[in-house]
């Protein structure tokens, strides 16, 4: 379907007729007719990289009255990237309706400059939720005219801690309004939201979009955990166009590997917390320009991120949540561009991969990791077509290579590209003189099973009074611990959700901030106790999770008591 046939505004065709959009994808086929047909509300249920933002956007400009300086429409996002993404988009659309003006709203950056720009008069106001709040408390910011709310990408501002702040902006809206609401998912606290605040919504999903992308492959490779990032150094060395996004679980993570690339001379750098926003858009303006082809990130601080023409997706770990999975492939394999996903395995994953597989409807296949002989043929072969397929100019030949012919003189061709190719690639040469078969290493069940063995000794195990009845999974409880220790880079290792209650280990150094920094906050109605307790071995949790079976079957008798003294209901379910 083409977007002529939608029945929108002339001056809003001709700005998305400049930047190339003909054809309409499937969740704009669906959206855009209906939400320029009547006013009812929207849930809209699509991945990244289906065309979100022009279903919502193009609706939303063409109801823009131009010559109303009142705030007409307000779309909040999780974070600063996807903010600035978005807001850019709109104008982009709106680039021949005249004066529509765009404003992004969002924190580590100065206020000043937008309740300056408030002031002047804003059709449609882009936030994160956090700042979007701060605004309207300054009373500079003043949603009570608006005619329509956006929330884009919904559960990751849930799952990221942000559901008092959107009670607290909806609040102040008025009650005749238009609410659309995107998400790539529909956990319950969406489906509450939606009954708590729209009027009988209309929904559309097109959950399909990239969950079977036949333009991406999948592949992963089976590695313990201490030889990752050899196995990552030789997936870079091999594919000599790698232009990718490697997704790590922490700060920490993140900051370690992109330095560790760097020391082995790749183009790289990371996006984490910790960073400006100044030294974000700096990052993230290089890695378009490719000027950076290998970018480090955790999920949250790549929210936003939108390159066509990315080659990979590297899961330095497999991810907790399938939908993360779905997220992260999403965003390579598009416009038409061939894609792969890429996932360092370990051989305790195999359940999950399988899980996956179903998920996107697709295999995910298997890959042995290259040996150091393969990896160095495979460089060696790039480099001679390289050289192959350059042209040296005219001027060269004339003027300069007629007198080194004889520098030549019983030199055979085979002497003179052995010694130029090792020249030029001496380090790659001996990083891989020993030529290690890192496959026959990390598949090796006796090695894996004495890792499995060998006790946690660097970390702490705690009890948190929040489980599935508080409708808490190891997603929410990772937003949860950011949310109340944003200063400090915390590892999480093993979590454990059961009903009443859940389990989780940090690395003993951080066991006080955990107990200062959460204990006796505020999870909705829950005030959170946290306290220490004892890393079972394998028969004790064999042990603990028989008895709370036992306890489901007969829940009147209260729950068995758990090494440590505490108390509790349901049957464990290890993530």
């Amino acid at each position: 379907m083409k977007f002529t046939d939608f029945g929108l505004k002339a001056n809003i065709l001709k700005g998305i007729e400049k930047i190339g959009f003909e054809t309409a994808t499937e969740i704009q086929e669906k959206a855009i007719p209906f939400l320029l047909d009547n006013e009812r509300d929207l849930i809209g249920l699509a991945q990244t990289g289906t065309g979100k933002t022009a279903a919502f956007g193009l609706p939303l400009l063409h109801s823009i009255d131009v010559g109303n300086i009142d705030i007409q429409g307000i779309i909040l996002c999780p974070t600063r990237e996807l903010c600035m993404q978005l807001a850019k988009e709109l104008e982009t659309y709106a680039q021949e309706m005249g004066k529509v003006k765009v404003l992004a709203v969002y924190g580590g950056t100065d206020i000043s400059k937008q309740i300056k720009a408030l002031k002047k008069g804003i059709h449609i106001v882009v936030g994160t939720p956090g700042r979007t709040l701060d605004l309207i408390k300054r009373k500079r910011l003043n949603l009570t005219n608006i005619s329509t709310v956006i929330f884009d990408e919904a559960d990751e501002m849930l799952s990221m801690g942000f559901k008092d702040d959107m009670d607290q902006i909806l609040e102040v809206t008025p009650a005749e309004k238009r609410t659309l609401l995107f998400s790539a998912t529909m956990p319950d606290e969406i489906r509450e939201m939606s009954m708590k605040y729209m009027q009988n919504p209309h929904e559309i999903a097109v959950m399909h979009k990239n969950t079977s992308n036949m333009d991406v492959d999948h592949y992963y490779y089976e590695v313990s955990a201490r030889r990752k990032y050899e196995v990552l150094k030789r997936i870079a060395d091999i594919h000599q166009d790698l232009y990718a996004i490697i997704f790590c679980r922490t700060r920490a993570e993140t900051k370690d590997i992109a330095a560790r690339l760097g020391r082995d001379g790749y183009s790289t750098d990371a996006i984490h917390g910790d960073l400006s926003q100044a030294q974000r858009d700096l990052v993230m303006d290089k890695f378009r320009a490719k000027q950076i082809t290998i970018l480090v990130a955790t999920d949250v601080a790549a929210r936003g991120i939108d390159v066509q023409e990315l080659t990979h997706v590297i899961n330095y770990n497999i991810p907790h949540e399938m939908d993360v999975y779905v997220h992260r492939s999403g965003r390579t394999g598009r416009a038409n561009n061939k894609g792969v996903s890429l996932i360092l395995a370990s051989s305790r994953d195999h359940r999950k991969l399988k899980a996956l597989s179903k998920k996107i409807g697709r295999d995910i296949e298997r890959k042995m990791i290259p040996s150091g002989k393969e990896v160095l043929k495979i460089r060696l072969a790039n480099k001679i077509d390289k050289w192959l397929n350059h042209e040296p100019d005219s001027s060269f030949m004339e003027d300069h290579f007629p007198s080194l012919i004889d520098k030549f003189e019983g030199v055979t061709k085979e002497d003179f590209i052995a010694k130029v190719l090792h020249a030029e690639m001496k380090p790659i040469l001996a990083y891989y003189a020993k030529d290690e078969d890192i496959h026959q290493l990390s598949s090796s069940k006796k090695a894996s099973r004495d890792r499995r063995s060998e006790p946690r000794t660097n970390f702490s195990r705690f009890y948190i009074n929040l489980g599935e009845k508080n409708k808490v999974n190891a997603k929410a409880l990772l937003a949860l611990i950011n949310k109340h220790t944003p200063q400090h880079e915390i590892e999480i290792g093993k979590i454990e959700i059961l009903k009443a209650f859940s389990f989780f280990e940090v690395p003993e150094d951080k066991s006080s901030i955990i107990t200062k920094s959460l204990n006796k906050k505020k999870y909705g109605n829950t005030s959170i106790i946290i306290k220490p307790v004892a890393i079972q071995d394998r028969a004790e949790k064999a042990k603990f999770k028989r008895k709370g079976r036992s306890n489901n079957k007969s829940r009147s008798r209260g729950g068995k008591s758990f090494k440590g003294g505490f108390r509790g209901k349901g049957k464990g379910r290890r993530r």
